[in-house]
């Protein structure tokens, strides 16, 4: 044991690892429903691995964190701009109402304990789940103008805090908001959910309509002779009007031609019909001989994420989408707004940034791209130098400071950084120009990140942790609990009576506002809906914002 206590003390960065892979293994453990995470996970095992006393550079804490940053601003920018728009206002006004909510019942919290600055953000941090809060607090703490070990005492009470209440805020936030939340405004979650989809999507249910573009296939058939001498257009309407399906390419002879509507079908002609797979069941397909044809139905297909730039087609339906550009040799498979799968039906409006995932024919889907914005591909390639450059311009952007009553305050460099990934995501949801980071890469930056800066955290904690368990951790616990619920409650109470918010809209906005993923799940599944998703979306990047300052203030403020 002193063998590798020495190795781990002369090499803090396989202290990291180590804390890496054992924080992993953690967060897929599973307590019935509840899951730790990764970032719990490994906050715990660099509190266990800490107890070696390991120096952990700051700048490789740093690093790590601003790497999180970027990637959190670059996934949420598209859906941040949007959120300024007027049409948001009341959402835009309950998030600002949570947050602030949140900040107070925590200024009370501290003040009634005697809490610190330090400790104050890690348990407001730890009671909503924010890891950027986390971070922002911890990078405040290292820029105090204070003795270095008072600096180093500041950011161990704020990962001392996080780590108390960071468990219990997630199990209050996911039990609260689906079970307490419809109590609170007096309504059945499912139905209401049910009834928003009904008046807004024309009585289709997102869920079955998202399903029913999924399962694509292609075959063929022989044409049969009633059907001699009518177009393609003609045939293709012979199927409901809910089973869609197209011909994209018919044998005629020993040759293989590309047809259109306009085509006329001729004896003896095989068809190459494309569609859900419950299209050709015999009740609904007027198709009835189908052949082998492999020559046929070797078709050059693709599948793309298909971006929406072009300003004239916001706000239009997918269904007005599709007429207006003509997309008759493709099939939609999902919608991602923000980085996040969205349900969709044909009345789903269409946004700038929206991502539109789609399977058909090469030729169609690259003209298709064309017309509605641009079209990415699958890549391996991650534009680094575009990555690196923003994370240092946006550094620079948070470094000037603001003398307050003789104390400085900034953004910091990690909110810097944060903004200019929010303006990159932003500007590449708009203009393909600024492409060049695919999704595997920021989910590597974000998650990568988040768990090695804890990790840093957590080593560089761990021989005080315990400290805190046996000193105020019944009062922090006390207090994540008016800290967790307290903002859910003000927010649906005045969205629900005042705002007038569909319930399962509001209740996502509060898992958004919260940064809570887990109790977004729990809506869509008590909800059995996907509406909880269209409120979370905006509430997440703006939270986002709002807790990276108030972890800096607090810090700043209190110490």
């Amino acid at each position: 044991m002193d063998w590798l206590a020495n190795a781990l003390r002369q090499n803090p960065e396989l202290a990291l690892f180590l804390s890496l892979a054992i924080g992993f293994a953690i967060g897929r453990l599973r307590l019935g429903s509840f899951q730790l995470g990764s970032v719990l996970g490994t906050l715990i095992a660099g509190l266990v691995v800490g107890q070696f006393v390991i120096e952990i550079p700051n700048a490789l804490e740093s690093m790590f964190f601003l790497m999180f940053m970027f990637a959190i601003g670059f996934r949420t920018g598209p859906e941040f701009f949007r959120s300024l728009r007027s049409g948001a206002l009341v959402q835009i006004g309950l998030i600002l109402l949570f947050s602030v909510t949140a900040l107070g019942a925590t200024w009370s919290a501290a003040r009634l304990l005697g809490l610190g600055g330090g400790t104050a953000a890690g348990l407001l941090a730890g009671a909503q789940t924010n890891s950027t809060m986390l971070g922002s607090a911890s990078n405040a703490a290292a820029g105090l103008n204070l003795d270095p070990s008072l600096k180093t005492r500041v950011a161990h009470d704020v990962a001392n805090a996080y780590a108390v209440t960071y468990a219990l805020g997630v199990l209050l936030v996911v039990w609260f908001v689906p079970n307490i939340g419809p109590r609170l405004m007096g309504v059945n979650l499912r139905n209401a959910c049910l009834e928003y989809e009904r008046r807004s999507d024309g009585g289709v249910k997102a869920d079955s309509v998202q399903s029913a573009f999924r399962e694509v296939t292609v075959r063929a058939y022989r044409l049969p002779p009633t059907l001699v001498g009518q177009t393609v257009g003609e045939v293709e309407k012979r199927w409901p009007s809910n089973q869609r399906v197209i011909i994209p390419r018919i044998r005629r002879a020993d040759s293989v031609i590309e047809a259109s509507p306009t085509t006329t079908l001729r004896e003896g002609d095989v068809l190459a019909a494309a569609g859900r797979s419950s299209a050709f069941v015999p009740e609904t397909n007027p198709l009835e001989d189908e052949v082998n044809d492999p020559s046929l139905l070797s078709m050059p297909t693709v599948g793309a994420d298909l971006v929406v730039t072009n300003k004239n087609l916001s706000g239009k339906s997918l269904r007005n989408l599709a007429l207006e550009v003509g997309a008759r040799g493709i099939f939609l498979a999902g919608l991602r707004r923000g980085g996040r799968e969205m349900p969709f039906t044909p009345s789903t409006l269409i946004e700038r940034g929206d991502v539109l995932n789609v399977a058909g024919t090469k030729a169609e889907v690259e003209r298709v791209a064309h017309e509605i914005g641009f079209g990415v591909y699958p890549t391996s390639s991650t534009n680094l130098l575009l990555v690196a450059a923003t994370i240092f311009v946006g550094g620079l952007i948070g470094l000037p400071a603001l003398a307050i009553g003789g104390i400085s305050v900034s953004l910091s460099v990690s909110v810097g950084v944060l903004l200019a990934g929010l303006v990159l995501g932003y500007l590449r949801s708009v203009n393909p120009r600024f492409a060049g980071v695919p999704d595997a890469s920021v989910i590597l930056l974000e998650s990568m990140g988040l768990a090695a800066f804890v990790g840093c955290v957590g080593i560089q904690s761990g021989p005080g942790v315990s400290n805190a368990f046996n000193g105020s951790g019944i009062f922090l616990l006390i207090s994540a609990v008016f800290i967790a619920l307290v903002p859910h409650t003000v927010t649906i109470l005045v969205g629900y009576y005042v705002a007038r918010l569909p319930p399962g809209i509001l209740l996502g906005l509060c898992a958004g506002a919260g940064t809570s993923a887990p109790a977004l799940a729990a809506l869509e599944k008590a909800a059995d809906s996907k509406v909880p998703t269209l409120g979370y979306g905006m509430a997440c990047a703006a939270a986002n914002i709002l807790m990276a300052v108030w972890g800096t203030l607090i810090v700043v403020m209190g110490t």
